[in-house]
């Protein structure tokens, strides 16, 4: 039997593919450094969206398929832009007339300057020292809360503790090449007032968008212009000066030796900018690859600042984690719609993904994506019972309560309970607060068409004479021949009928195996009395 190694080195998905890279590009030995270093980027001017959590599982998926074909140790920096000057103000945060009053200025000499950096300005929500540290501390919470291998890093503790410096010396040292490579990529008039070095301003605060007047690179010095037009001289190091973001990102992978880091899409030009930069700067670029973005429900780009989308905090309201690091880990190179009614489906995917784990060949679990959300070892599935069922199961109930579905869960699978089977019990709180928030207040009964009445007395009877613990499969072949026994233009135009008037929605679940869930008296006495409510409907309006 082939080895995990061996297996790993044939694998086809995508995490394989992107750490066999890595593999390629270390050799068989440690870096000098003594590990591979994976990275992820996160600029906190806003609070922290599911964009972030999608690059974090991705890259922490490929560091889990690199331990697989690597011996070499590695280590995972999820690093926050914190210094970065704010520049205007998120739609989603308290205190919004505060935090203006640190925002950039236009300063005498026409330029736009930034605004404070982000850990200088107070915290809009009042529990931390800073706006960057309450934003980088909702950052860790998430991460540290759906429980992922990473070190924190920040760009106010490196810079300002020096350990920038020899890097930020460098690109002084080679600031004529840099500039060669970043005008050409800007707007005219940004040209003109472009420097890689962002001082920050002795009188201020404030992070300038200032032109260098004179570069001194035998001191370690720039002279700029300050907001009011006035001439100073500033170290580079320190902490006294950040760079541009693409030259920052471009130096942070030099000085730190970043081995692979993957970005959206919406900065493949960035990537290639700070790749050249980087070998200027005598550092070799990190592996990685361009992912889509996450689009909202409208199609556009989710953005911590305006706060569209969905937050990882209302996924999680309504389904599992794991099932959210399914839908980061399908298709990453294609564009993703996330909005509410993605979940459910989501859901449904990771249960069928973890039902076939345990029997599939040892290669083909590889190819599993439960294995790249559990690090190789996905627990045993628990329930057979759709996160859809469900969702049908708390509409049918009008369910508010767990209790209430685990009253049906306990007849039709007795040694199911609460404590035994928690996946299935954390479902079942999700689907309750689902169909208590977007089910239920859409709901739209219809009455049957003659054709649909017919069927449905048909399918009291079939019901009526099936016998005793009928499973789900032989409930579900009953449900199909009353369809073809009647003349509907087409079998789906019979469930659609079921869902409709019997549920009140357009979609439902594989209807014998709700059945075998709901109970065969209860969905009699449910069809029963949908055909009475609409002959009621039918007196009243002749």
């Amino acid at each position: 039997m082939a080895s995990e190694r061996e297996l790993a080195e044939a694998a086809r998905a995508w995490p394989f593919e992107e750490a066999r890279k890595l593999v390629e590009r270390i050799g068989d030995k440690a870096p000098e450094k003594g590990y591979v270093l994976f990275e992820t980027g996160y600029g906190p001017s806003g609070l922290p969206h599911i964009g972030t959590f999608g690059e974090v599982v991705r890259t922490t998926m490929v560091r889990q398929a690199f331990r697989r074909l690597s011996d070499v140790p590695s280590r995972l920096f999820a690093f926050s832009d914190d210094m970065d000057g704010l520049r205007k103000v998120p739609d989603n945060v308290p205190n919004q007339e505060m935090l203006r009053k640190y925002l950039g200025i236009v300063g005498a000499d026409g330029i736009e300057h930034g605004g404070l950096p982000l850990t200088r300005i107070p915290d809009p929500f009042g529990c931390h020292e800073s706006f960057g540290h309450h934003n980088n501390a909702q950052l860790r919470k998430f991460l540290d809360d759906l429980g992922f291998e990473y070190e924190f890093q920040s760009s106010t503790d490196w810079y300002m503790s020096g350990r920038f410096d020899p890097a930020l010396l460098r690109v002084l040292e080679r600031y004529d090449e840099i500039m060669a490579v970043m005008l050409p990529s800007l707007r005219e008039e940004r040209r003109r007032s472009y420097c890689p070095f962002l001082p920050v301003s002795p009188r201020t605060g404030r992070v300038l968008q200032a032109p260098a007047v004179e570069v001194k690179p035998e001191s370690g010095s720039i002279v700029f212009r300050d907001e009011d037009g006035q001439l100073f001289e500033t170290p580079v190091t320190g902490g006294r000066c950040k760079l541009q973001w693409r030259v920052d990102w471009a130096m942070r992978w030099y000085a730190l030796q970043v081995d692979y880091e993957m970005s959206g899409k919406d900065l493949i030009d960035s990537v290639k900018l700070g790749s050249r930069i980087c070998t200027i700067l005598g550092g070799r670029p990190p592996e990685g690859f361009n992912y889509e973005l996450v689009l909202d429900e409208e199609g556009q780009k989710i953005s911590k600042s305006k706060g569209n989308g969905l937050s990882v905090e209302e996924w999680l309201r309504y389904a599992p984690s794991e099932s959210l690091s399914l839908f980061m880990y399908q298709k990453p190179r294609a564009a993703k719609r996330l909005y509410f009614d993605v979940i459910p489906r989501a859901v449904d995917d990771y249960l069928d993904f973890l039902r076939k784990f345990p029997a599939e060949e040892p290669a083909r679990k590889l190819e599993n994506p439960v294995w790249h959300i559990h690090d190789g070892r996905p627990p045993q599935p628990e329930t057979p019972f759709s996160y859809g069922i469900l969702l049908n199961l708390a509409a049918v109930a009008n369910a508010e309560e767990p209790s209430v579905l685990w009253g049906f869960i306990s007849r039709y699978q007795p040694e199911a309970t609460p404590s035994r089977a928690p996946m299935l019990d954390r479902l079942v709180r999700h689907a309750i607060r689902y169909y208590q928030d977007f089910i239920k207040p859409a709901k739209r009964y219809r009455a049957p068409t003659e054709l649909e009445r017919a069927a449905l007395e048909d399918l009291v009877r079939a019901l009526e004479a099936l016998p005793p613990g009928a499973d789900a499969e032989t409930i579900q072949t009953e449900v199909y021949e009353i369809g073809k026994r009647h003349p509907f233009p087409e079998l789906k135009a019979w469930f659609s009928a079921l869902y409709e008037v019997l549920l009140g929605q357009a979609q439902g679940p594989r209807f014998g195996s709700f059945i075998a869930l709901y109970g065969v008296r209860e969905t009699v006495k449910l069809v029963r009395e949908a055909l009475t409510r609409s002959q009621k409907s039918e007196d009243g309006s002749q």
